[in-house]
């Protein structure tokens, strides 16, 4: 690694700690990782064995509600980035190759002036933490030292994850616990409800979720929760309004790795 760029990186992060007078964070190193980048902002996913992305931490609630959106509709470049393990740089979300590629994300960004999306895996070989998004305003690629400099966040980021003399308060196993276990045991408790309510395979009743999720503009824990409390009812031969005709539409193989990674 250049020692020079690591230095300059750690020095952002700590800048940016020291505004906030107190230990270095994720949120440190996410916040300084979009400014270094001159990026809108920038989030952080954890993720379970490699497996479905829970969002963290974001700059700022528009950047969160991004990360979201492509944890509820299960398509986007993070996803892609930790399944294939290299950083995944879309230049235009407007773009036909961003259209083919996740047609339902790049539809639902649509309109919120964002259109460059670059994710980096927060991960060591085999050790896969999560994803680094970043987004910008503005088309176009990362200039080469901005790519070195994101790749360079995305191991400090790795590093605070897993050190917790750099202010994170609990371990590893912990932080990836607190992220996951209360929206995604709500997700698939609902979609358990759904596929005994009509008779449906688990996989269909995740999917029904997402296309709920999609067409509502809601993120899909929300969408799990209603469904759970019993204000919300969904039914497999149907769409909401301005939804996929089929729910299937939302990728039911991913659905169905999500019931196999549980």
């Amino acid at each position: 690694m250049d020692h020079e760029r690591s230095a300059r990186v750690w020095g952002a992060i700590r800048a940016v700690a020291n505004g906030d007078d107190s230990s270095l964070s994720l949120l440190h190193a996410v916040t300084a990782c979009a400014q270094v980048l001159s990026a809108a902002g920038a989030g952080l996913a954890l993720t379970s064995s490699g497996g479905m992305l829970e969002p963290l931490l974001a700059t700022d609630a528009e950047i969160g509600e991004l990360d979201e959106l492509q944890s509820s509709l299960g398509e986007g470049p993070s996803g892609d980035a930790i399944s294939a393990g290299a950083p995944v740089l879309e230049t235009d979300l407007a773009g036909l190759n961003a259209g083919r590629r996740w047609p339902s994300f790049s539809a639902a960004v649509a309109g919120r002036g964002m259109h460059g999306a670059f994710a980096f895996p927060v991960a060591a070989g085999a050790a896969k933490v999560g994803v680094l998004s970043v987004y910008r305003r503005q088309a176009g690629p990362l200039r080469a030292e901005q790519l070195q400099d994101a790749l360079v966040f995305a191991d400090a980021v790795f590093v605070l994850a897993l050190d917790q003399r750099h202010g994170v308060s609990a371990d590893l196993d912990e932080m990836i616990e607190a992220a996951f276990t209360a929206r995604r045991a709500e997700v698939h408790q609902a979609a358990g409800r759904l596929a005994a309510q009509e008779g449906v395979s688990v996989a269909d009743a995740l999917a029904l979720l997402r296309a709920h999720a999609y067409s509502s503009g809601q993120p899909l824990h929300r969408v799990a929760a209603d469904v759970m409390s019993g204000s919300l009812k969904l039914e497999s031969g149907s769409s909401p309004p301005g939804g996929p005709t089929d729910p299937k539409e939302l990728d039911p193989d991913h659905a169905e790795n999500e019931q196999e990674e549980d």
